[in-house]
């Protein structure tokens, strides 16, 4: 089977940031926990054109300037940015299509929460081995649920970390580097309705009251079992679909080299490099960028790059989860390892 590599990466972010000093007198919350436990050092925040399709545009065109490829060579483009967008109903990825240029390409879109990136990784790859015709994806998208945070809100309290950004990834066949290895995915129903926007679908459609009432802000149904079932399973669940991706790889945790995780609070970080024998030089934690949503990965990729974290040869392990709930890890084999 030819090989799938990873051709380029591009990433944007807004210039807005929120600080933790800012968060703080917002939220309630001491300084010091915000920085150390829910590990927010300040996060970018859209600034008034950071439109959710838009920033996937940017990082999109980022990612295609570094591949050095023309855009008319691009056969298909997944858009995996969020379903919180310019529009309410409205396929971003045929607007992406035409805005950079990718005018022989198909383009859909998918989400799976926090988890799309790894997911439509899976998606691509599966679709480009099934299809001779599909030689370069273009997986590209924006994310700014932030704008769906009240951060007088308790009850949303592990979701201040959302952040805004955009995110793209160049697949090809035949691309000798950044072998795209194996993914495995967990999804959880029992989860599926306990983060949710309440107003603004057909169960409670929009309105004054419910905006005054902020409904059509995140929340969590019920907190307390949320808690209680999800400690049981998410911790458990990350580590399994990391060590599936691995076994489906043919490797195993001690051949990590470096695992690109989503933002969560410092303490959920740390359990996850214990538990898989790592270090803290072996990953990056998101403190200056917050919750990136399904971009954390391709951020903590394009950091890894520039400080050097990451050489020819390695094995790296980008893992997600979503709300939903939704667990993801796909392996990389980077560089040229012939």
């Amino acid at each position: 089977m030819e090989t799938i590599g990873i051709r380029s990466i591009g990433v944007y972010l807004p210039k807005s940031v929120m600080t933790s000093d800012e968060l703080a007198v917002r939220s309630g919350i001491p300084k010091k926990v915000v920085e150390e436990k829910l590990g927010i050092k300040q996060k970018p925040i859209p600034g008034p054109d950071d439109h959710t399709c838009h920033m996937g545009v940017l990082a999109a065109r980022q990612a295609i300037e570094r591949a050095g490829i023309d855009p008319l060579e691009i056969d298909l483009i997944i858009y995996i940015g969020e379903e919180h967008k310019e529009y309410p109903l409205w396929t971003a990825g045929i607007k992406l299509q035409q805005e950079v240029g990718a005018l022989n390409a198909w383009a859909y879109d998918v989400a799976l929460r926090c988890s799309t990136t790894v997911m439509a990784l899976k998606v691509a790859k599966d679709m480009m081995i099934a299809d001779s015709s599909i030689n370069t994806v273009l997986l590209a998208g924006g994310y700014r649920n932030v704008d769906f945070i009240d951060y007088e809100n308790p009850r949303t309290r592990f979701m201040y970390n959302l952040s805004a950004g955009g995110g793209a990834m160049i697949l090809q066949k035949g691309y000798e580097s950044n072998a795209l290895l194996e993914s495995h995915i967990m999804t959880d129903g029992s989860f599926s309705e306990d983060v949710v926007v309440v107003a603004g679908g057909t169960k409670e459609p929009i309105s004054v009251e419910a905006i005054q009432a902020k409904r059509n802000q995140l929340d969590v149904i019920d907190p307390e079992g949320m808690k209680q079932r999800l400690e049981e399973k998410s911790m458990q669940n990350f580590l399994k679909v990391i060590r599936k991706s691995l076994e489906k790889s043919n490797a195993t945790e001690k051949d990590i080299d470096y695992i690109g995780i989503l933002h969560m609070k410092r303490s959920a970080h740390d359990y996850v490099l214990r538990e898989l024998g790592l270090t803290e030089d072996q990953s990056i934690y998101l403190e200056d960028y917050g919750h990136m949503g399904q971009f954390d990965q391709i951020l903590s990729l394009e950091l890894a790059e520039r400080q050097g974290k990451i050489k020819n040869g390695d094995l790296i392990v980008l893992v997600s989860a979503g709300i939903g709930y939704a667990w993801g890890a796909t392996t990389i084999r980077w560089g040229n390892s012939n």
